[in-house]
């Protein structure tokens, strides 16, 4: 009688994991039939929010369907990548992700309800910024070889600030300061602009910040920018050299922002989604706008994407490890 039992409830698991593959098919075959939600994990206004309005409405041309934009900020963007993680696989929920909270996040915060690698699905890269090392026109130094030897000839006097404690800038800036073997001082603010103000008013001496905060402030000659922190010049200051060519090999810290899923969303839904985005990445107007935002189209193919996540979260949970940050 058991033995019985044991095959019949065999026999029922078989039907419905036959019947879960074949809804899942049919989803996937008429994909999309209704309105896809972006999660972005920002308020509005944001890089976040200014990309995915940017995008909407070519993708949803594309698509057939309208691309509902929902802004979930709190808790850094944790709150919009777990709602991600706990939706339905079946690619009516979209994660615009923003690199702080894919890579960094994990590692400065602890008992996170979710796994970046193991609940996310990547899609594609859309676009990258590069970082800007600016100091003020009090500072003596017209090179970065020049500020490296003024605060090593002058250890703790010098100060950075950033736009908080586990920021994009914070673990910029501590990666420049561990690989150049400096000892400088962070001051943290409240977000990028204050940083970048707090510098302006000579309260600090650098910072590290994005093209919008900083670009008029360079064009005005208010500040001096010394580096950027990609693999490849800015086309906004081709003539600043990157941390890798003065002699940083590797450092290569961008903000990006790409398009994620739930684990298990089936293969045909994110390969039309993937197809879609870069599409519209391509547009000439699309480009236009995102260039006027300081940022960079971003072309990589799925499996960069997902290697480009891995290799930052190594880069920055080694660094944190080592310098032993912490956000509560």
């Amino acid at each position: 009688m058991n033995l019985k039992l044991a095959f019949f409830k065999i026999f029922c698991l078989v039907l419905l994991a036959l019947a879960s593959l074949n809804t899942q098919a049919q989803t996937a075959s008429d994909y999309p039939n209704k309105p896809i939600r972006f999660i972005l994990p920002f308020p509005a206004g944001g890089g976040t929010d200014s990309l995915s309005r940017i995008m909407a409405p070519k993708l949803g041309q594309i698509l057939g369907q309208p691309i509902v934009i929902d802004n979930r900020p709190g808790a850094a963007g944790n709150i919009a990548t777990e709602a991600v993680t706990r939706a339905e696989p079946d690619g009516y929920t979209v994660l615009m992700g923003y690199n702080t909270a894919l890579t960094m996040n994990p590692y400065l915060y602890k008992n996170l309800p979710f796994d970046i690698q193991r609940d996310l699905q990547p899609i594609t890269l859309l676009a990258t910024a590069q970082y800007f090392l600016v100091v003020n026109q009090s500072v003596q130094a017209q090179t970065l070889s020049q500020l490296v030897a003024l605060a090593k000839a002058q250890p703790g006097k010098l100060n950075y600030s950033s736009g908080g404690p586990g920021s994009s800038l914070h673990l910029a800036a501590e990666l420049f300061k561990n690989k150049a073997g400096i000892n400088i001082v962070h001051i943290p603010y409240k977000g990028g602009g204050p940083a970048v103000m707090a510098l302006l008013g000579e309260e600090v001496q650098m910072t590290f910040g994005s093209a919008a905060a900083v670009m008029p402030h360079i064009k005005s000659g208010s500040l001096r920018a010394l580096a950027v922190t990609g693999l490849k010049r800015s086309p906004l200051t081709p003539n600043v050299p990157t941390l890798d060519e003065l002699g940083y090999t590797g450092f290569n810290v961008t903000s990006w922002y790409g398009l994620l899923v739930p684990k298990k969303t089936p293969e045909k839904i994110v390969a039309t989604l993937q197809s879609a985005a870069q599409k519209v990445i391509q547009m000439p107007e699309v480009r236009e706008a995102m260039a006027k935002q300081g940022l960079e189209l971003a072309t990589d193919s799925q499996a960069e994407f997902i290697d480009l996540i891995k290799t930052e979260s190594q880069t920055w949970s080694d660094l944190v490890k080592k310098i032993q940050i912490t956000v509560n």
